[in-house]
């Protein structure tokens, strides 16, 4: 599974931003999808998953009810909307690809894009 995301930008305080993750590969449809974030001196961050089957969505404590997590089969397309958006979100957002059920430990993750930058100013 390749993975490509997109959608980060430089947003002010209190905006919204949809991040995208297409996948080439028939096998996508199967794994479990992940979105990640790593802010500068710190380490990469566990933000939300998804099952194969667009089941279980779990997110971390400090984006629930402002992150809504999704994905599109049909499409080879996984998707983040951020609302509400503070400073501490800003990272750099990454998806990643692994069969099974979620983890929230990267390393169990075989599959990642290349990182998309999500900046949210005050």
């Amino acid at each position: 599974v390749q993975l490509q995301a997109s959608g980060g930008g430089l947003v002010q305080a209190g905006s919204s931003l949809r991040l995208s993750c297409a996948a080439s590969g028939r096998t996508f449809s199967s794994h479990g999808l992940g979105w990640f974030r790593q802010a500068p001196g710190k380490e990469r961050e566990f933000v939300s998953f998804i099952a194969w089957d667009g089941g279980s969505p779990n997110y971390t404590e400090s984006v629930k009810g402002r992150f809504v997590i999704s994905r599109d089969n049909a499409k080879n397309t996984g998707y983040l909307q951020m609302n509400s958006l503070k400073p501490e979100d800003t990272a750099v957002y990454y998806c990643a690809a692994r069969p099974g059920r979620i983890s929230s430990n990267p390393g169990l993750y075989p599959y990642w894009g290349q990182g998309t930058q999500v900046t949210v100013s005050s």
